[in-house]
């Protein structure tokens, strides 16, 4: 547990910052958002809570900043990863299909950014001020535009289309994520019922599928 002195400068209370949000990433490598407490994180991360709420106005707040460096350090890697998975000269359904595929690969490593996502709309946005509410949704904005710009590269061929494509990507991975992540319960009548299972999703499969679906369909849209 790190011994804090009252932070008096910018650098300071930045690296105080840094400390919230590092200690709350690896709570969630353990725990899902509704577990996280502001109680726990302050004593992990060797603060008073009422030091924290000095650096950040709520738990959701330091969830929504959480969820903004994940989201940007996701898409600082996926333009290596789309590169070597998409092959410029395939035809085009070909290429909606590795663009999902990598997108969806690449998410399931990020267990953090996606059960963030998946609480974005219904947990991280409420307990915050309007200030705080509007910077996180400008930083999502930036963050969408930046996978629209991501997207048509890959497949030009959607043209405007992009974004609008690119905002249904990102409520299909929330979705996906909880459907997912089924309970104790469920997965006991998984357990008691094998035939049950058959509805039981695999992240990687069901996302790739869905995002392919999605590109497919808009693809259409943007031809008609």
């Amino acid at each position: 547990m790190p011994n804090f002195q009252r932070a008096r400068s910018e650098e300071q209370r930045e690296i105080r910052r840094r400390a919230v949000l590092d200690t709350a990433g690896r709570m969630l490598e353990e725990m899902p958002v509704g577990e996280l407490s502001l109680n726990e994180l302050s004593r992990r991360v060797g603060l008073a809570k009422s030091n924290v709420l000095r650096y950040f106005e709520s738990r959701e707040a330091i969830l929504l900043a959480l969820l903004d460096r994940a989201w940007r350090q996701w898409t600082a890697d996926l333009p290596a990863l789309l590169d070597a998975a998409v092959r410029a000269d395939a035809p085009v359904g070909r290429r909606a299909e590795q663009f999902a595929a990598t997108v969806a690969r690449s998410l399931a490593e990020r267990q953090v950014l996606c059960d963030l996502l998946s609480a974005q709309a219904s947990v991280l946005e409420h307990n915050v001020s309007p200030e705080v509410a509007a910077r996180s949704k400008q930083a999502a904005v930036a963050n969408v535009v930046g996978i629209a710009a991501l997207t048509r590269q890959h497949i030009p061929e959607l043209g405007d289309s992009a974004p609008q494509l690119t905002a249904a990507m990102i409520m299909a991975i929330g979705a996906v994520w909880t459907h997912a992540r089924p309970s104790r319960a469920m997965l006991a009548a998984y357990e008691a019922d094998p035939s049950l299972t058959a509805y039981k999703l695999d992240f990687t499969t069901a996302l790739s599928d869905l995002l392919a679906t999605l590109i497919a369909g808009t693809l259409a849209r943007a031809s008609a």
